[in-house]
């Protein structure tokens, strides 16, 4: 799309984007333990404030907190969302995005939403496919790169246990044969569940995560709709984390009203499961907080019914109190609309300080706020129990230009086993690497 097109179609966005709705507070206020949740301010139309994307300049990069720095990874990638690395160091990479889904956003706004979204850096057709990347001499730059496995269907999340490797397509949990230093799997894997997919299939990304023992997986599901205005009977299933036994391919709904969980990971200290949640839109530029949280089994968050534990979200008829009652509060607010996405636990040694012990989280970037929020990669500090202690920090920023336009969109983030971070950059089609300034 040409700048004056996109020029176009911003303007008739902003006519969509609600009669100049603004944030009234800052996006600090939305992070910690307890963010600030003001009124609902709902407008007709929803607020839209899309970062066209543009990439990178040539020897663009963004801009790396005092003490680190950050250098190109691999290039030339294409939509880059999600890593995983291996034991012998390798870094598998998702090259996704979303699938054809005919029956999702429908009509005039569902038209607008989908340029929005296509201008966003999001209406690239999908690579469906895994590929890998060896940094053959450890010097912070894969100098190998291979299709590892091709013909996949939106692939997300990647998980080794023993030699299973395991991907989370769009609609199904697939389960393929690994050999150490591998370049390539060929066969098309063996499908062990089918997951919440069709041709609705709002949020389309599926992540899987395994236990410490490796006895069970867990898989995340987003939600069919923003807030269920499809109809519960399209959402089950979907806005939880399923837990599956490795052994049997037998599931059970883990963890429910989690509106678009998307990073999962272990917190070292206390071995509780957490997440990072994408929370509702449409309600205003300070509304909700997206947030990462440990997750208890059984527990309900509140999605589609309530936010933020039980503030009740009176868009959503019927309503259930009893359901609301259950809410359970999120540990930690990450700001409203940030679209956080990755989730990874470092400890003191990986990089300077103050990035000690701590979570690392990819934040995808907003459309719903007046002004921008997220597209940066922030640090919430841990205590020695395995609690959030203190106020995020940014790791790396610098994503947006002066002019508002997106160059990079981090998402997945990772630790790379070599005293450095891995940041996947689906707009900028770039691996990042974060590590102590020299």
């Amino acid at each position: 799309m040409n700048r004056m097109r996109s020029a176009v179609v911003l303007a008739l966005l902003a006519g969509l984007g609600g009669c100049g709705e603004t944030a009234s507070l800052r996006v600090n206020d939305g992070i910690g333990p307890t963010p600030q949740l003001p009124a609902p301010n709902k407008t007709l139309l929803p607020t839209v404030n899309v970062a066209p994307a543009v990439g990178w300049p040539q020897g663009g990069k963004p801009v790396a907190a005092a003490g680190t720095q950050v250098a190109l990874f691999a290039d030339h990638l294409d939509h880059p969302r999600w890593l995983y690395v291996l034991p012998n160091g390798d870094v598998l990479v998702a090259e996704t995005n979303a699938p054809a889904k005919p029956d999702d956003g429908k009509g005039l706004r569902g038209w607008f939403m989908k340029r929005a979204m296509s201008m966003a850096g999001a209406g690239v057709p999908t690579a469906n496919r895994i590929t890998l990347l060896r940094d053959r001499d450890h010097d912070g730059v894969a100098e190998t790169r291979s299709r590892f496995i091709e013909g996949l269907n939106s692939p997300f999340g990647m998980v080794l246990v023993g030699k299973d490797l395991y991907i989370a397509d769009t609609d199904k949990l697939l389960r393929f044969d690994y050999v150490t230093d591998a370049l390539q799997i060929d066969g098309r894997g063996q499908k062990v569940i089918d997951l919440p997919g069709g041709t609705l299939n709002h949020h389309w990304t599926k992540n899987v995560i395994a236990s410490p023992d490796g006895r069970k997986l867990y898989v995340t599901v987003g939600s069919n709709s923003n807030v269920a205005e499809n109809g519960m009977q399209q959402e089950q299933g979907r806005a939880a984390i399923w837990e599956v036994d490795r052994a049997t391919g037998s599931h059970r709904i883990f963890a429910s009203g989690l509106r678009n969980p998307n990073g999962l990971a272990w917190q070292p200290q206390s071995g509780a499961l957490w997440t990072a949640v994408n929370e509702r839109d449409e309600i205003g530029s300070d509304l909700v907080p997206d947030y990462i949280t440990s997750v208890k089994d059984g527990g309900f968050y509140g999605w589609p019914y309530s936010y933020y534990g039980q503030h009740v979200d009176v868009r959503v008829q019927p309503q259930d109190p009893t359901k609301v009652a259950q809410a359970l509060v999120p540990d930690y607010a990450v700001g409203p609309h940030t679209a956080s996405l990755g989730l990874a636990f470092i400890e003191p040694g990986l990089l300077p300080a103050p990035f000690g012990r701590g979570a690392l989280i990819g934040q995808h970037g907003s459309w719903n706020r007046k002004p921008h929020s997220g597209y940066k990669v922030i640090f919430v500090p841990f205590d020695a129990n395995g609690k959030p202690a203190g106020q995020a920090i940014d790791l790396l920023s610098g994503f947006l230009n002066e002019q508002g336009e997106a160059m990079g969109r981090p998402v997945g983030v990772v630790s790379d086993q070599r005293e450095g971070v891995l940041v996947a950059d689906d707009v900028g089609n770039v691996i990042w690497r974060v590590s102590a300034a020299k």
